[in-house]
């Protein structure tokens, strides 16, 4: 890789799609395959966690490096090498104008150009990396620092679509942006809905819901009126499943046909999981996955009953 495409990592997504990938070759199912999802980073939130104050204390990010390294060296270690590997969300804890934020952003991209060149990173936006209220010039900043904020592509006849999840918790500062995210998922889900695609998957940092679609409304789900409308609309468009972070827990559920998978952090925890990544096998007729301590990936690697499923026809 020349220096030029190292530095052009992060903007792999724009136009709306990813150019790792070649949407016309893709479109079409060449069998099993499998990818790894983490999320949060979040460098910084360990240290702002332990002292207790989470806007102003993530001044030290030591243990995030070291995490998000040894993430990196399981990754590239594994054999067959993944398809990609998604981050979703909350790659830094210093919210937009913050303290920390530069700083915190230049340490992860320095580790993350580590990941093997042959492994296409598709970042996702989290609300420390737009800000829980976003606006114009928050996306615009994750725009130049990361690529879109929202775009699809298709890997072996598999639609994934990425989206903004902090247009669905709130857009009140900026309408317009929504209004264009929503038109442009509108026309997504429907190549979805035409079934054109063995299976199409979600990719947001906020979850629909922990565990079950009527759950209360909390600081880490979608309100109600909110995820029932588009775990409607995803059913409804035939999307297998939905993966997400932010709740840096283990958790998750099903509605309908529709599997809502929230990964644990690959940073700081707030229950009692490992620091982890999740490998996700994709078959001709379902999506299995399953959550890996970075210690059991590092010294373990995919366990066989996973590998076997990528010999299927």
């Amino acid at each position: 890789m020349s220096a030029a495409e190292a530095g052009d990592v992060f903007h792999r997504a724009r136009g709306r799609t990813l150019d790792a990938f070649s949407s016309e070759k893709e479109r079409e199912w060449k069998g099993p395959f499998y990818f790894i999802q983490g999320a949060d980073p979040q460098f910084g939130l360990m240290k702002a966690w332990a002292t207790g104050d989470c806007d102003n204390g993530g001044d030290e990010w030591e243990q995030e490096i070291r995490l998000a390294e040894q993430a990196v060296q399981a990754i590239n270690k594994l054999n067959p090498k993944p398809k990609f590997f998604v981050l979703c969300g909350d790659l830094v804890h210093a919210m937009p104008g913050r303290p920390w934020r530069k700083e915190q952003t230049e340490d992860l991209q320095r580790v993350l150009r580590t990941v093997d060149s042959d492994i296409p990173l598709v970042l996702v936006s989290g609300n420390h990396d737009v800000g829980n209220v976003p606006t114009p010039e928050t996306i615009a900043e994750f725009q130049r620092t990361w690529g879109d904020d929202y775009f699809s592509f298709w890997v072996g006849g598999v639609l994934f679509l990425v989206l903004n999840s902090q247009f669905l918790y709130d857009a009140s500062r900026c309408p317009a942006l929504k209004q264009e995210h929503d038109r442009w998922l509108e026309q997504q889900l429907r190549t979805a809905g035409q079934r054109a695609c063995r299976h199409a998957v979600v990719f947001q940092h906020i979850p629909l819901f922990l565990q079950t679609i009527g759950e209360d409304d909390d600081y880490f789900n979608l309100t109600k009126s909110v995820r029932k409308e588009m775990a409607d609309k995803f059913v409804e468009a035939g999307v297998k499943a939905v993966f997400s972070g932010h709740y840096h827990r283990n958790a998750g559920g099903t509605y309908r046909n529709l599997d809502m998978v929230v990964s644990s952090a690959i940073g700081c925890q707030l229950g009692k999981d490992a620091h982890g990544l999740r490998v996700v096998v994709v078959t001709a007729e379902k999506i299995i996955h399953r959550y890996y301590s970075l210690d059991e990936l590092s010294e373990k690697g995919i366990e066989d009953d996973l590998m076997d499923l990528l010999k299927e026809n």
